[in-house]
């Protein structure tokens, strides 16, 4: 009878570890994807001022650098707000 208690607290333990990672996992993948954003937005703002002061002749450049930028940060921000809905919900379960 140890041994079965055993095993069940052994798969607990495993389910816990996994769902540890799992959300260990996602907090890397947002802040990494918060890492590339601030790239896109340091990446926009260089090639503005570039082209603001005639270092840069292609402005598609500097167009689509910002658009790049606008998109990704708006993907971030709708990620973000789609976790807190989730979290919301969860919290309104009654169990």
């Amino acid at each position: 009878m140890k041994v079965n208690n055993l095993m069940i607290n052994t798969s607990n333990d495993l389910e816990n570890k996994k769902s540890n990672k799992i959300s260990a996992d996602f907090g890397n993948y947002f802040k990494d994807y918060l890492n590339k954003v601030n790239e896109y937005e340091a990446q926009s703002q260089e090639l503005e001022k570039k082209a603001a002061v005639g270092e840069l002749d292609n402005i598609h450049e500097v167009m689509i650098a910002a658009q790049k930028s606008e998109v990704a940060l708006g993907f971030m921000i709708e990620v973000k707000n789609k976790v807190l809905d989730a979290y919301k919900e969860i919290m309104r379960l009654q169990v």
